[in-house]
């Protein structure tokens, strides 16, 4: 299915974009590990090379036009115009909106907003020459509900969320299918270390793992599945659906 794939993962040197690099690796895509971190980008690298994957590491800073164009420009270089992005580089900034400087917003915007908006562009150029492509923006549910202090990562990820819409109808002239996933709870680091009460107060009775979002993307960019087109799959074993009422 994906075997000699073009694929782009941005932040893909911890956490969810890693698992996404491997897995894509894995199905026979030839995978661009694009991160500002290049030791944690090394790691996944290693990881799939160990596998007797296909990858390569460009080192890019989303936050940048320039780093953005240059890496669409090696890719193709390297491996040929692109088929699938992943747009999952993203940080956030835990601070009273009343302390939050004008710099750290812009600083979350132009790293978790702005960066998938110039990726989108940079790589649909080359999607066109190929009569196609897939892109898959990593959200949250942090879209459509939050925590106090998180306001310039909540207002990213529902910017992505509209951005996804907006982006699958320009494109689809070129045959160009734009989705986004909103992870819920996906413990990263210390899986073994949640407690009983974190799992149960799911639906589905455990915290989600990188590979709930990675899968997804795989089944996205899935070319059977191009009748998913603009919409945004919430992945989150039930949260934002559950009614929540102490009695």
């Amino acid at each position: 299915m994906f075997k000699g794939k073009v694929v782009i993962v941005t932040g893909a040197g911890q956490g969810i974009g890693r698992q996404i690099a491997i897995d894509y690796a894995h199905a026979g895509a030839r995978v661009v590990i694009a991160d500002v971190r290049e030791a944690e980008a090394a790691e996944t690298l290693k990881e799939i090379s160990t596998a007797n994957g296909k990858a390569e590491f460009i080192e890019t800073d989303v936050r940048k036009p320039e780093d953005i164009v240059a890496l669409m420009e090696r890719t193709q270089t390297i491996f040929g115009p692109v088929d699938i992005l992943i747009n999952n580089a993203g940080k956030g900034i835990w601070k009273s909106p009343l302390e939050l400087s004008v710099d750290e917003w812009d600083d979350v915007i132009q790293t978790n907003l702005r960066s998938v908006f110039l990726c989108s562009r940079e790589a649909a150029k080359q999607m066109k020459q190929k009569g196609g492509g897939s892109i898959v923006n990593i959200a949250s549910t942090r879209a459509s509900m939050s925590e106090p202090n998180s306001e310039a990562y909540a207002a990213t990820k529902g910017g992505i969320v509209a951005l996804t819409h907006a982006l699958a109808a320009s494109l689809s002239e070129e045959r160009i299918t734009v989705n986004s996933i909103s992870p819920g709870w996906i413990e990263t680091k210390d899986y073994e270390g949640l407690r009983d009460v974190d799992h149960e107060q799911h639906w589905s009775k455990r915290v989600g793992t990188v590979s709930d979002i990675s899968r997804a993307c795989l089944y996205l960019t899935n070319p059977e599945n191009n009748f998913i087109n603009g919409e945004n799959l919430v992945i989150d074993g039930g949260m934002t659906r559950k009614m929540i009422y102490h009695h």
